[in-house]
């Protein structure tokens, strides 16, 4: 991905077009971060995944077509795509400490004896 923000960065930003779905990449973005955390880290693995293909598919475009799109859409889509990462990784790192919390719980309340009986 590095490489990829690398060529675009050093592409001319003389456009009058907004790149496709720049404000779509970034809001998705944002909201994969925000119910993370709240609705059990699904919604924003789901949230963070779609941000990440709008922004590649949008990369894609910046290359393709160097200094057809203005500097401002093009920072929207590098900050959909940074906020989709994080809201991915923290939504993913909840959803596994859940799963882990669940297990242990899970077995504790299985070896109990009052369970056995």
């Amino acid at each position: 991905m590095e490489e990829l923000d690398q060529g675009i960065d050093n592409l001319p930003h003389l456009g009058t077009e907004k790149v496709p779905n720049n404000v779509g990449v970034l809001v998705l973005g944002i909201l994969s971060i925000i119910p993370g955390c709240a609705c059990y880290g699904v919604l924003g693995i789901i949230l963070g995944i779609i941000s990440l293909s709008l922004a590649s598919g949008a990369n894609k475009l910046i290359k393709q077509n160097p200094g057809k799109y203005t500097e401002s859409s093009i920072q929207l889509v590098k900050a959909g795509r940074i906020c989709g990462i994080i809201g991915l990784s923290l939504s993913s790192l909840y959803l596994i400490i859940l799963l882990i919390y669940l297990m242990i719980f899970g077995t504790l309340i299985m070896s109990s004896p009052a369970f056995n009986m």
